[in-house]
């Protein structure tokens, strides 16, 4: 586990600050210094099989809803394809 602060989930990009529950957890029941709880729980992430493009399509949805225009909730998603999660090794 990395001792690394992160401000932003690095699944989804969401604010770790505005986490409702505090951020996601490690299966040993610490919680993750990396992901929401939306995106990881219990040392692994709730939805496996998603792929970056849909988790990005998924973000618009969500930033749109918000009341935020669609072409700025495409660049606030525009980092998602970097983030941990979604980087090639």
């Amino acid at each position: 586990m990395t001792s690394k602060r992160y401000k932003r989930c690095q699944s989804c990009s969401m604010p770790l600050a505005k986490d409702k529950r505090g951020g996601g957890w490690n299966a040993d029941g610490t919680k993750s210094l990396k992901y929401c709880s939306y995106c990881y729980r219990d040392g692994a992430f709730t939805r496996p099989d998603l792929t970056v493009r849909q988790m990005r399509q998924m973000a618009m949805g969500i930033v749109v809803k918000k009341g935020f225009p669609r072409f700025l909730a495409w660049l606030i998603t525009a980092r998602i394809p970097r983030l941990e999660r979604w980087r090639r090794a």
